[in-house]
């Protein structure tokens, strides 16, 4: 397979969007099938790109004598690359109903199609360089979604963003700084790729920039503190939020440190140090406090937020094991979190779509107006609480098993930790499915008076949460086939 072809499932999206700003559709109903039509074709092709990885690196162009744009497909690439091709064509189709109302839809699905190509850039970058010019653009494009609806909300949540974004930039590049001057050449290799024997002599240094690297990209993997911008962000439409907090920016986020750490550093010149204890330390810390303050918060939307902080440090307990089997449950939680809080997200959007509630107090009896909805609810509630049977519970528990193997002190601080959590998320998560499928005398009486009834949303919405929903559950009962294939990326086979 000529390499050319890993350049289109990256530009279609973006060509695509910018197409639609510029050439409008009037007839919306046209313009949404051929938008679902082109994402489509594009996660098609980047299945088939996948399935068929050529070999070799696809050089685009030089900025220097060391900083060559290159894109390459091996086993982190596929695993981050399906993930979003596979979850953004029901991500499109939910959004149109959304949407449907809203006056400037044109430039919402343009930005929200270019950030699909810009994602799969993320993905599929051979290099460091090439990856932080993805993940610094990813940034400029989800700004005109935060920003949307144009409220002052809105508007102080994207300042927020663009902040908090801004200074995870500096501290990364940084790092990516580092690697070019200290790397034998720029290309991702599992295993790490630094000159040790050179900074054999400076290897507190190295530690340090590889924790301002940590940090930096740990901005949009929301790491605390600098998660604040997270839940802010949710003033989005829910379309943008479910891409921001399940697929696109935070596990970007993930996916940067992933590569940070075992495919330019090298989970052996770091495990063990002061530098993976302190990241270890921060994750657990975010864990606490995200779960904590999910159970104190009363906005639905928000409460997910927390969760999604929350989950992001559980991928991250895993990848600072520093070990191949912490890197596999580094990245099942991470595919199986995208599955289970994507459809979380959208139960949200579609009881702020048709019932018009956005607090967790006014939810008495949604569930028996919306029993579809709220159902997919309770199945994603399941499996992020990590009921077994679920998806979630077999992440966790790969998560469980990776910090048993590190066997320190922290590590088994950290087990008590997923605990905490793990109440915790039960109080938040299950407080909202009782009060929606079990009102008392006086919400039931207040039902029956309530002249405008909300109702399930119409297939656009459910399609995507029934198929999320049999995902979870058929996961949950069937994950060994995918832990297998995780497994060689995780032993650096593939």
């Amino acid at each position: 397979m000529n390499l050319y072809v890993l350049v289109l499932p990256i530009m279609i999206p973006i060509l695509c969007g910018i197409g639609i700003m510029v050439f409008p559709v009037k007839d919306k109903k046209i313009r949404n099938i051929l938008l679902e039509l082109v994402v489509v074709i594009n996660t098609i092709l980047t299945l088939f790109i996948l399935f068929h990885a050529p070999q070799g690196t696809l050089s685009l162009f030089s900025l220097g004598d060391k900083l060559v744009m290159t894109l390459r497909v091996d086993g982190l690439a596929a695993f981050f690359a399906g993930i979003v091709s596979c979850l953004w064509p029901l991500a499109t189709l939910y959004a149109f109903e959304y949407m449907e109302h809203d006056e400037r839809t044109d430039v919402f699905f343009g930005f929200y199609t270019i950030t699909y190509g810009v994602t799969m850039g993320v993905a599929l970058s051979g290099n460091i360089v090439t990856m932080y010019l993805f993940y610094e653009a990813l940034t400029m494009v989800t700004l005109p979604l935060v920003i949307h609806t144009m409220t002052k909300e809105a508007k102080r949540a994207t300042r927020k963003y663009l902040y908090y974004m801004i200074g995870g930039t500096a501290f990364a590049f940084i790092g990516m700084v580092f690697y070019v001057l200290f790397s034998h050449n720029m290309e991702f290799k599992y295993g790490g790729n630094l000159n040790i024997i050179a900074l054999s002599s400076h290897i507190h240094v190295v530690h340090l920039v590889y924790l301002m690297a940590f940090f930096g990209f740990g901005v949009k993997a929301a790491i605390f503190p600098f998660h604040g911008w997270l839940p802010d962000a949710s003033v989005a439409p829910t379309p943008v939020t479910a891409l921001l907090h399940a697929v696109a920016v935070v596990k970007s986020g993930v996916f940067a440190i992933m590569r940070f750490t075992y495919y330019c550093f090298g989970a052996e010149v770091l495990k063990g140090s002061w530098a993976q204890r302190i990241a270890l330390s921060f994750a657990m810390i975010t864990i606490v406090y995200a779960s904590t303050m999910g159970v104190k918060e009363t906005h639905f939307k928000r409460r997910m937020a927390y969760s999604t902080v929350s989950n992001l440090s559980y991928i991250l307990l895993g990848v600072t094991m520093m070990s191949p089997l912490g890197l596999l449950a580094g990245m099942s939680h991470m595919l199986f979190h995208a599955i289970m809080k994507i459809s979380g997200f959208f139960c949200v959007g579609a009881v702020m779509h048709r019932a018009h509630k956005e607090y967790v107090y006014e939810l008495d009896g949604i569930g028996l107006q919306m029993p579809k909805t709220m159902t997919a609810f309770v199945v994603s509630s399941c499996s992020i609480i990590g009921v077994p049977l679920f998806a979630g519970f077999v992440s966790k528990w790969k998560i469980a098993q990776s910090l048993f193997e590190g066997g320190g002190t922290l590590e088994y601080a950290a087990v008590f930790v997923l605990l905490y959590s793990a109440l915790m998320t039960a109080i938040y998560l299950l407080t909202v499915a009782v009060r929606g499928f079990f009102p008392d005398s006086d919400a039931l009486g207040k039902m029956a008076h309530d002249e405008e009834k909300a109702s399930d949303p119409s297939w656009k919405m459910l399609l995507p949460l029934g198929i999320f929903s049999i995902a979870i559950v058929f996961i949950g009962l069937k994950a060994e086939p995918i832990l297998t294939v995780l497994t060689t990326v995780a032993n650096g086979v593939f």
